[in-house]
């Protein structure tokens, strides 16, 4: 009894966990639209990742200092994951908050983002893809079909893609394979260690960007409201939002992690509306509907059993 209440305890914790870090995240999309006119998007990643760095040394310092053989060995994984997972990933994110809805943003993100995981863990990791997930996706990319064309998906022909599509769709890619490299790390190295080694390294990537455009004029007017944003997105949609969602990868597996990542439209939806001012409609209701539906569907199996990812 106790062998399998381990690992079912594990894989609740992980649902937690992932559920946190989706609802911590949510508010990055709104940010991203509501700050476009305000701050480049360059800068706003380099002094998000700037400011979770500095949170995250005091807490990571002895750690750190504990790993630092295992970080210098593991180097080119690392740089590989940072440059992945931070210095593109929510950069991706900002550019395309300039085109497009924060709605818009958080749906086709995170929606895509799990579908290219479990694509990529099915053909590199040899993760089996159950029939649970499958269908789950399906009825999530109906979901989306059903957003983008405003409620008539026999129009999907005729719609008209901004370059906000494409980024956003290259910030889910490089945010699924962020999702599976997060696999390869070394279980002797402890998670703040390798938290921090991310950030810092994520940042190093963006620095040289940030002077570019420091070069080119492109400045912002340092205000509170601004500096509590850096704080949100450093402390919360960083720091705490990471950390949870590395924990749950390891305890439940890269697909069914990504999958928890389709909450953050939900979540981003009812922000973008209380806090931006975009229109609810009818279509996005019957969208977000049929995401968490596939959500609940791609799930059933490992809920209903309390299985745990595979060893």
């Amino acid at each position: 009894d106790f062998a399998m209440s381990k690992p079912q305890n594990d894989y609740r914790t992980g649902i937690l966990l992932a559920f946190l870090a989706s609802l911590l995240w949510s508010g990055n999309y709104v940010i991203a639209r509501g700050l476009s006119k305000d701050i480049s998007p360059v800068s706003l990643a380099f002094l998000r990742w700037l400011t979770a760095t500095l949170i995250l040394l005091p807490i990571a310092y002895q750690s750190v200092r504990r790993d630092w053989k295992l970080l210098i060995t593991h180097w080119k994984l690392l740089c590989l994951t940072a440059f992945i997972g931070v210095t593109i990933f929510n950069t991706f994110i900002y550019v395309a908050g300039k085109y497009s809805s924060a709605t818009n943003l958080a749906i086709i993100g995170t929606t895509f983002s799990p579908m290219f995981v479990l694509i990529v863990a099915h053909f590199v990791l040899k993760e089996r893809a159950t029939l649970y997930q499958v269908l789950g996706m399906l009825v999530c990319f109906t979901g989306i079909v059903f957003l983008i064309t405003g409620g008539q998906p026999g129009a999907l022909a005729t719609v008209q893609f901004t370059p906000g599509d494409f980024w956003i769709l290259l910030a889910a890619l490089s945010f699924a394979l962020y999702t599976l490299l997060v696999r390869k790390k070394p279980a002797a190295l402890a998670s703040l260690s390798y938290l921090f080694a991310l950030f810092a390294l994520g940042t190093i990537g963006l620095f040289p960007f940030f002077i570019a455009e420091s070069w080119q004029g492109l400045t912002f007017i340092p205000t509170p409201s601004l500096l509590l944003v850096f704080l949100y997105l450093g402390a919360g949609a960083s720091v705490g939002a990471f950390l949870s969602w590395n924990i749950a990868i390891q305890k439940m597996g890269a697909g069914r992690t990504a999958l928890f990542a389709i909450l953050i439209p939900v979540f981003s939806s009812i922000e973008a509306v209380l806090l931006l001012g975009e229109k609810p409609t009818s279509a996005l209701f019957i969208s977000l509907s049929l995401i968490v539906a596939g959500l609940l569907l791609a799930n059933l199996g490992q809920l209903t059993r309390g299985s745990v990812a595979p060893r």
